[in-house]
């Protein structure tokens, strides 16, 4: 009799599992379609994205006849406020998908140890910590906008106007890439499971506490290969399109950790040959 019971018991968890993942993925995918909206809409900078990415194309190769209209942005709270938007939406249309099988394994875990007893909370508490890591992450990026266009390093399309800044940037995030640091943080977001087994802590702060740690791990993955779009474009679509998909690749993929290696070591060739050409 006990097994005749047990299978109802555990087909009703598994649809229960099934049913949290589906409303995880739709609502993931919904904030992942709304920020990918608003940043292609030009996320408050008066033009769409796509404008901006022929501006900053143009910017890149020298092209001055659509660009001689472009001035500074005068930088007001409001602006500020605006700028920390972009970048926060922009870092949750980018990393979203590759944490996505984080958070669905947290969702089924959380669901498990509900239904056996344990305390229950709602998976968007962890969702927040791992926003609430990149939005620190988005708040130092305008603080370092700020400096780069009060010191001329960026054009008003926030893009790079210096060779030597560029190569700089390219080769700081190349070695970068092949850091302890780099690999360890790495590991931590390609192991789902082993993050969560070895950091679990109980109720909705310790669910914000996970989150908070799995975004400082991805923030300490990638903020390296994000400060890459000052060296493209910050609003450049080609950029953050291809951010985007190698972080997914890197972080998802059997092979990505080698991809990330032959990556940094294309970076910092690249960087040096900048350097070398300019001085």
């Amino acid at each position: 009799m006990k097994k005749g019971r047990t299978v109802p018991i555990d087909a009703s968890l598994e649809a229960v599992v099934r049913h949290d993942r589906l409303v995880v993925i739709t609502a993931l995918t919904a904030v992942v379609v709304l920020s990918w909206t608003y940043l292609l809409a030009g996320a408050g900078m008066g033009m769409s994205a796509f404008e901006m990415t022929r501006l900053s194309q143009n910017g890149l190769t020298g092209g001055m006849a659509d660009t001689a209209m472009m001035t500074a942005a005068i930088w007001t709270p409001g602006y500020a406020v605006l700028m920390f938007f972009m970048w926060w939406i922009m870092m949750l249309a980018m990393m979203l998908p590759s944490a996505a099988p984080m958070i669905l394994l947290f969702a089924t875990i959380n669901r498990k140890q509900h239904e056996t007893g344990q305390p229950y909370v709602a998976t968007s508490i962890f969702a927040l910590g791992y926003l609430a890591a990149w939005a620190g992450f988005s708040l130092v990026a305008v603080i370092m906008q700020w400096g780069f266009e009060r010191t001329a390093l960026l054009s008003p399309m926030l893009v790079r106007t210096n060779v030597i800044f560029g190569g700089v940037l390219l080769l700081v995030a190349g070695v970068y890439q092949l850091t302890p640091i780099k690999q360890a943080c790495l590991r931590h977001c390609r192991s789902p499971l082993a993050f969560l087994s070895t950091h679990w802590r109980r109720g909705a702060r310790g669910a914000l506490r996970m989150g908070l740690g799995h975004g400082a791990y991805c923030v300490g993955c990638c903020w390296f290969l994000m400060g890459l779009l000052f060296f493209g474009g910050v609003m450049n679509l080609y950029w953050i399109v291809g951010l985007a998909l190698f972080v997914l690749f890197e972080k998802i993929f059997p092979a990505g950790h080698w991809f990330g290696y032959a990556t940094g070591v294309v970076l910092s060739v690249w960087g040096v040959s900048m350097l070398a050409l300019a001085l």
